[in-house]
């Protein structure tokens, strides 16, 4: 039986169940399998001899430890040089032997129904065999990431937009469109993982879940994230658009407070209600521009019509205006605080709202970015790894000549190529 895509196991200091892993996984058909030795202990070499003497298996070797991220990055870069004419993607699965034999074949069958979708593998947190830091950490990563970025789309047509349910999963089915795009995502260690989610997110890359067993061996003790240190890493990617709107926020202020105090400087002839009106719309058409031109690029990278943005960026801008006057006005017709202190206390609130707006609405892009899967020559400098060049690197789908009417049985009748 020919599989559709090539399987990246990184690892770290691997036992014996590597090997029966391994070729329990060729027994059943997958002829290539990319592993990779992330810096393991000199105790681990005979694993990785006898993994190298199979022809099914392909052993990158880093001298020293440089993490999941490096390790998956690295191999996507081999698989784009040697295999990528040859399969539909790539899936990247767990060393530790969490990810069954029956769950992976079955993330390669969606591979031929959904080539285009990155595929996640999810567990069941509400198991009770889930160990209670992985169940806490992947539910309030869960409902971080829905709020500060986004639902995703879903590969099945017709379906709403729903949160990512497994956030932290190792098992990922990543068509040929995908693999070159995530080479260039940053992250070294677990938060790179992250970064393919928000990168999904924020393209609006289909995603289809697979639920997988939930399987936890000695309460993941063999675990290699560590808690402090990765928590922070992929916590510091989730939050970077939110706080990169603070910042363009931040110095939108100090722009329009300092065009209107020196306007106001310059303009001393003039009488004052008019010299305060000519300052104050100066200054905030100043800062306003800045802040969609920072937003549009470097917030949320929209590449859409800059035109049609902008007019819902300033119909924005005129709604919370509005918004911030009236309820100023309603909290201090009914109560005897002070406006200055309500108006802090509104803008506040009016900062988070403009910000799921912005995301949601002004700065959504509503068609899929398409992904090439263009020639990619080279090899990655950071591992120092050699791989065989390949003057072009085209889709399976190309190469197995899988035409539309063709695609359009499969989604109808979930046929697999023979």
């Amino acid at each position: 039986m020919i599989r559709n895509s090539v399987l990246i196991i990184p690892s770290l200091n691997p036992d014996g169940r590597l090997m029966e892993y391994v070729k329990d996984l060729i027994a059943h058909g997958f002829a290539k399998i990319i592993l990779i030795n992330d810096g393991s202990v000199p105790e681990s070499r005979p694993i990785f001899d006898a993994l190298c003497s199979l022809p099914e298996c392909d052993v990158l070797v880093h001298t020293v430890n440089m993490g999941k991220g490096r390790s998956l990055k690295d191999a996507f870069n081999y698989y784009c040089q040697k295999y990528a004419q040859d399969y539909l993607g790539v899936i990247t699965v767990d060393a530790d032997g969490q990810h069954t034999l029956e769950d992976v074949i079955r993330l390669d069958d969606a591979m031929l129904i959904y080539p285009d979708a990155l595929l996640l593998g999810v567990r069941d947190f509400d198991n009770p065999s889930v160990p209670f830091k992985s169940r806490f950490g992947n539910k309030l990563t869960k409902q971080v990431m829905r709020v500060l970025i986004g639902n995703a789309a879903q590969a099945d047509q017709n379906s709403r937009k729903q949160a990512i349910t497994d956030t932290q999963t190792g098992m990922r089915g990543i068509g040929n469109g995908l693999v070159r795009s995530y080479l260039t995502l940053a992250g070294e260690r677990f938060e790179y993982e992250t970064n393919m989610l928000i990168e999904a997110l924020h393209t609006h890359t289909p995603v289809k879940e697979i639920q997988i067993k939930t399987v936890y061996i000695n309460e993941n003790s063999e675990t290699h994230f560590r808690p402090l240190a990765d928590s922070a890493a992929i916590y510091r990617q989730i939050f970077s658009t939110f706080f990169k709107y603070a910042l363009a926020s931040l110095s939108s202020f100090l722009i329009d407070y300092g065009m209107y105090s020196l306007l106001i400087l310059l303009l001393q002839v003039m009488p004052l209600a008019a010299r305060i009106w000519i300052a104050a719309a100066a200054a905030r058409i100043l800062s306003s521009l800045y802040n969609y031109a920072v937003n549009r690029n470097v917030v949320f990278k929209n590449q859409t019509d800059p035109v049609w943005t902008m007019e819902k960026y300033y119909i924005l801008c005129i709604v919370q205006i509005c918004c911030s006057a009236q309820m100023v006005w309603l909290v201090c017709r009914y109560t005897s605080f002070s406006e200055v202190l309500v108006k802090l206390f509104v803008d506040m609130l009016l900062f988070f709202a403009s910000y799921s707006i912005q995301k949601n609405w002004v700065f959504r892009e509503n068609k899929i970015r398409k992904k090439q899967f263009l020639p990619y020559a080279g090899m990655s400098e950071k591992a120092g790894m050699h791989t065989h060049s390949k003057d072009t690197c085209i889709t399976a789908k190309a190469k197995r000549r899988i035409h539309s009417k063709d695609m359009q049985n499969i989604h109808q009748h979930g046929l697999r190529e023979g």
